[in-house]
């Protein structure tokens, strides 16, 4: 039967902060989009002590969601101009992983299966850059990096630069599970793989034609060094891609796990945001839960992740509010956004790039999915 995206939307847009302050009216801009919202029809608890849900900002409590769940397949997004065919392939991906994601939370499933499981599927899609169809590395190869953070008590596991794991994000699950570390790369990385026997294929699994396409355009760009290839070498096709995904369980506990295969010509065993955890990955039941997607490098250098559950646990303002803070204020225009989920099931969707691939579910009814500012209108 047909799901419409879209249809369950009960808020309506919002009004993002640019960069340095500056107010622009979202909806039809090509930069400083926002899709930052909350829904609900869930009824918050009352009497008794305060819960941390209902402490943890100084704005008018939401009611209190059951569960909830966000995802995203990238900051930058697909060209506009994209065919309606490949459109329809990238809203049935995301849809596709929502569904996944929003139904194991409704039959009480843990927020930290369903982001591993939400991201496992992510990186099984070739149309994204994790897992199949990661980037190419300046060597012809792919260097895979991935973390999941558990809200309950801020276990956390993350792996970089693995080359022959077919779903990172189930390596790093394994390295917050069976190690005493945080973070395993390259070697170690494999040989701890090889231990746990998870799944594991040849490099050029990950490699699609149109990532080699890619790659070979960076190529011939940076050949050429004079002013016009310079512009295009800051094209966001080579400096984005990421999968992502947090949620909030029926027993209030909140996870995230992000995974990527980094930047395209990307050299000397680079890694960016998406293993650091509080730079791309974060979750605290106490707060939220958050998975960034943009240019790594000023995600580590702003603690994105983090800095927006501190902004929460600090009283500085809402899930909302801080999500817009250091999307458009700490970062720049066109470096990125993130997705992210309270304790109390608001949703956040916020980015400064053209558009940001991305879809919600919570317990209210919700399921949307964009590419662009509108939920995408498409059908089972």
């Amino acid at each position: 039967m047909g799901e419409v995206f879209g249809l369950s939307r009960r808020l309506s847009t919002f009004v993002g902060v640019l960069a340095f302050g500056t107010a622009a009216a979202l909806d039809g801009c090509s930069t400083g989009q926002s899709s930052t919202e909350t829904g609900a029809t869930v009824a918050p608890a009352s009497g008794g002590e305060v819960t941390a849900a209902e402490s943890i900002s100084s704005a008018p409590a939401q009611p209190q969601m059951e569960y909830a769940i966000a995802i995203h397949g990238g900051a930058g997004g697909p060209s506009r101009d994209i065919s309606p065919e490949e459109r329809a392939k990238y809203g049935q991906a995301l849809a596709s992983a929502l569904r996944t994601g929003r139904d194991m939370l409704a039959k009480g499933g843990s927020a930290l299966d369903v982001v591993e499981t939400v991201v496992r599927a992510l990186e099984d899609e070739a149309l994204f850059n994790a897992g199949k169809g990661a980037v190419f590395t300046h060597a012809g190869t792919h260097e895979l990096d991935a973390s999941i953070m558990d809200g309950r008590d801020l276990s956390t596991g993350a792996v970089g630069a693995v080359r022959t794991v077919k779903n990172p994000i189930t390596l790093a699950r394994a390295v917050m599970e069976h190690t005493r570390h945080v973070l395993l790369v390259g070697d170690g990385a494999e040989q701890f793989a090889k231990e746990r026997k998870v799944d594991r294929v040849n490099n050029s699994y990950f490699s699609t034609k149109h990532r080699r396409q890619q790659w070979e355009e960076k190529k011939a760009l940076e050949r050429q060094r004079d002013p016009s290839s310079a512009a295009a070498l800051n094209d966001r096709r080579f400096l984005m891609g990421t999968v992502g995904a947090v949620a909030l369980d029926k027993n209030g506990h909140l996870a995230a796990a992000t995974s990527t295969g980094g930047l395209t010509d990307k050299r000397w065993g680079r890694i960016g945001d998406a293993p650091i955890v509080g730079a791309g990955t974060y979750a605290d039941n106490k707060t939220c839960a958050v998975s960034g997607t943009g240019i790594g490098e000023e995600f580590i250098r702003h603690g994105v992740a983090r800095s927006i559950a501190a902004e929460i646990e600090h009283g500085a303002g809402s899930l909302d509010s801080a999500a817009k803070k250091l999307v458009h204020q700490r970062l720049k225009p066109d470096q990125g956004g993130v997705i992210a989920v309270s304790v109390r099931g608001e949703i956040a969707l916020e980015y400064n790039t053209d558009g940001m691939l991305r879809a919600a579910a919570d317990s209210a009814g919700r399921f949307e999915v964009f590419l662009w500012e509108s939920p995408e209108q498409l059908q089972d």
